[in-house]
């Protein structure tokens, strides 16, 4: 998952329409010249994180989602070390990399089943054991490790060595050590002293009750499959359900209290930089907004950014085939992992989730993105949720 810089928007007069909206069923009339927003369910998260220059949305997102877990089971409050599940997910890819002779992903970019894997195998850390940044900077920057970690794993490759030596791991690992510290083995945490894996049982997270969800017709609904993006290289497999059903699990578990880490592709020209993201209709865009139709025409993606997002307008009616359409021909891709916690509505009525980024706070939320129920059903990738709030008709027809 790639973090994506989007350009920011512009509020402009104000135009009233009817508006259908084909996720709620509703008929509003909207105001288009700016976004208010009242919240309807929010649910605890923690703090706001900054991944900054590193492509660790998949670590920020994960952890956050566990975090607010944590919280939810009254375990209080936590802060999870991001760098610890890199460091041992980056020697895992490079393994497979140099396994597959190059014929495979190493990239920066990680799925949520990394962090899961991580979890399970090695344990995590809290924060303060491992902050991940040595390299006398106070924020993450990852653009010289990644160069140097993938220089390192080609040369190994493009040498055509007869063999490889027992060691040339430990050279991979010293290169992380020096960048992001050393996975610690040992540590204290509020007076006590944990391993990795005895830190992770003292949280009482059960990580068996976490399964992911997608919703795509190239494999039979009901069944799970490894998505086929590059990231996905694990092969996790995430559970197959139509849209309404991948929609109704996501509001169910919003409504009882439980989070969910969302991977979604934020490359539309709905996303924006200072915290929405909406579908709108590009068909009525001229109209809707005033502008002239000529002028409409030509308008470069960032004023059509800036016109189609300043304020509710009506949004593309997404269906299955829509979904399947846009993952065949790349239009949605893996782009990025952020955590859905909550529920608000604009000033029309229309809701929308309330989603915890990992860009510090950036945007006019103070980090916090409202993207509507449109964009969601037309770009999630997967999500993970707690299986226990999924719908007990869901959860049957998904056998758990």
């Amino acid at each position: 998952m790639k973090k994506l810089l989007l350009s920011l928007f512009v509020c402009s007069a104000l135009t009233t329409y009817a508006q259908t909206d084909s996720i709620t069923n509703q008929t509003d009339t909207v105001r288009q010249d700016t976004f208010i927003f009242t919240t309807v369910k929010e649910n605890p998260i923690s703090k706001v994180k900054d991944q900054k220059r590193s492509g660790t949305c998949w670590a920020f997102s994960t952890l956050g989602f566990i975090e607010s877990e944590l919280i939810r089971q009254g375990k209080g409050e936590y802060d999870l070390a991001e760098m610890f599940v890199v460091h041992h997910t980056m020697l895992d890819r490079a393994t497979n990399y140099v396994r597959l002779h190059g014929e495979s992903s190493y990239a920066p970019g990680g799925s949520f089943a990394d962090v899961m894997f991580c979890l399970r195998n090695y344990g995590i850390v809290p924060q303060d054991a491992m902050p991940g940044i040595m390299y006398g900077d106070t924020v993450h920057n990852h653009g010289e490790l990644d160069r140097v970690a993938k220089g390192y794993v080609d040369a190994l490759i493009k040498g055509n060595p007869k063999k490889l030596t027992p060691v040339w791991r430990n050279g991979l690992a010293a290169i992380y050590d020096t960048y992001l510290g050393q996975c610690p083995e040992s540590f204290t945490y509020n007076g006590k002293n944990y391993t990795p894996q005895s830190f992770l049982q003292s949280t009482g997270l059960n990580l068996d009750d976490y399964v992911s969800i997608t919703s795509f017709t190239h494999h039979p609904f009901y069944t799970q499959f490894a998505i086929e993006v590059q990231d996905n290289w694990r092969h996790e497999l995430s559970y197959n359900i139509p849209l309404d059903e991948m929609m109704a699990i996501i509001d169910n578990a919003i409504n009882n209290g439980y989070t969910i880490a969302w991977g979604a592709d934020v490359s539309e020209i709905g996303f924006t930089r200072t915290g929405v993201g909406v579908m709108p209709n590009e068909d009525k865009g001229a109209e809707l907004t005033g502008t002239d139709q000529a002028r409409w025409t030509g308008m470069s993606n960032t004023d059509k950014r800036k016109e189609l997002t300043k304020g509710p307008l009506p949004e593309v009616e997404v269906t299955q085939e829509m979904r399947q359409k846009a993952y065949d021909n790349w239009e949605t891709t893996d782009d990025h992992g952020m955590q859905i916690y909550g529920i608000a509505k604009d000033q029309n009525g229309k809701e929308y989730y309330m989603v915890k980024n990992s860009w510090g706070k950036a945007g006019d939320y103070d980090g916090i993105w409202y993207i509507s129920k449109a964009f969601v059903a037309y770009k999630t990738m997967n999500f993970i949720v707690n299986k226990n709030a999924i719908p007990k008709d869901i959860r049957k027809k998904l056998g758990f």
